[in-house]
């Protein structure tokens, strides 16, 4: 992403509608496939806003996190403090040992990457056998816009290219949905029909009836996904996948 944006991101990561949704999708697979907790990689921590959220539910878990922006790093380090492992790293070339940790996350990081067959590659060997991958991606190409521009995107996913990704990296248990699907005709209007010269992404602070507003409607998408529902559509893409463990003959899909 350009400068701007992680200093934006500092600002409204911890309050912004669209980043409580996307901490507790991820919370909510960690618990689920990690109910034990163990050592978590955030592959792309930007300024640190999961590792906080997710360190405050789980203060017994063990939190590292990369990014390739200086900037990112020095603004993680800060807000996580000196307890957590925050490295300047691309997620192509991640500078830990195999098998060094229970979960990776990567949220919105593998659609800036040229190679993300590499990045996921680069997850499954970090990880110890059994271990869980959780990635977020946009969604579509034809939903590209100044957001994608500003946050230098370099694909939109759909659902299948995400599960062939994890699979192909030997990824078993693999699970996909959309999210953010209420609210998209309003994202799809603001990206395709409102746009203005002044946009850049839309990471930002916004009016609190706003961001009340959408709130609702994630809770809403959060407890269909509680019973096991998946999102058909949405603006994002949110996959799940288990390493195999040791003693897998092979790997399970």
């Amino acid at each position: 992403m350009n400068a701007d944006e992680y200093l934006k991101l500092a600002e409204v990561e911890d309050r912004m509608w669209y980043f409580r949704s996307l901490h507790t999708h991820v919370a909510r697979e960690l618990a689920r496939t990690r109910p034990g907790g163990g050592d978590v990689l955030d592959a792309g921590c930007g300024t640190g806003g999961l590792i906080l959220r997710l360190r405050e539910a789980n203060p017994s878990w063990g939190f590292a996190g990369i990014d390739f922006m200086p900037l990112a790093c020095e603004l993680a380090r800060r807000r996580c403090g000196a307890g957590t492992d925050i490295r300047e790293a691309s997620i192509t070339a991640l500078p830990f040992a195999d098998a060094s940790f229970d979960a990776v996350v990567s949220a919105d990081v593998v659609c800036q990457v040229e190679n993300p067959e590499v990045a996921a590659a680069e997850f499954m060997r970090v990880l110890r056998p059994g271990g869980v991958v959780v990635i977020n991606v946009p969604a579509y190409r034809w939903m590209w816009s100044y957001h994608d521009d500003s946050c230098q995107t370099k694909h939109r996913y759909t659902r299948p290219e995400v599960a062939a990704l994890l699979r192909g990296a030997g990824f078993g248990g693999t699970r996909t949905t959309h999210w953010n699907a209420l609210p998209f005709p309003v994202v799809w209007a603001k990206r395709k029909l409102f746009r203005t010269p002044a946009d850049t992404s839309d990471v930002k602070d916004y009016p609190r009836i706003i961001d009340t507003a959408f709130g609702a409607l994630m809770a809403v998408e959060h407890a269909w996904l509680e019973l096991g529902g998946v999102w058909a559509w949405g603006t994002s893409v949110f996959g799940v996948a288990r390493k195999p463990a040791a003693s897998d003959g092979a790997v399970r899909s």
